[in-house]
């Protein structure tokens, strides 16, 4: 007759081999990094989908503005062209440089930000450049880790005055 002892050691080698729960274990040890892995990837996505938003954006806002030498209202027709390029983007949160709350138009290096500033600019300078220049906030907080910290999408180009 077996000793309790042995029983007990008996079982614990039964149990030792019985592998049932290990897949489980194994899933719930890679399942964190697979999240993350699976995060990180959706996240960088949807940042690179605004910057790429933001740059077509500043272009086609460019494009508005230096064509819009005869306008009385060119500050405002440029804005809208960059609202509407940038449908996926939170325009509130849409600066300028240097931290400006709204994006820095220039006319040969001379800012304006209104339409009467913008439009005696742009008439004086044909043939010159204007310029756009505009940021956006961005969010890589993934998992409670904010792997960018101040990451701001910058995005500025030129044109000549037409």
């Amino acid at each position: 007759m077996a000793s309790e002892q042995e029983r007990t050691l008996g079982r614990w080698r039964e149990a030792a081999k019985d592998s049932a729960g290990g897949s489980a274990v194994e899933f719930a040890l890679v399942l964190p990094v697979l999240l993350t892995i699976l995060f990180s990837i959706m996240k960088f996505g949807v940042t690179l989908n605004a910057d790429l938003q933001l740059t077509d954006g500043v272009r086609a806002a460019t494009r508005q503005f230096s064509m819009s030498r005869s306008s009385a209202s060119p500050y405002t027709l440029a804005t809208t062209a960059l609202q509407n390029a940038t449908p996926n983007l939170t325009y509130a949160n849409v600066g300028g440089a240097s931290g400006a709350k709204t994006p820095t138009f220039k006319v040969n290096g001379t800012a304006c930000s209104s339409d009467a500033g913008c439009a005696t600019a742009l008439s004086a300078a044909i043939g010159g450049t204007s310029s756009l220049t505009a940021t956006y906030p961005c969010d890589l907080n993934i998992m409670g880790v904010n792997l960018a910290p101040n990451c701001t999408l910058t995005a500025s180009t030129s044109d000549l005055v037409e």
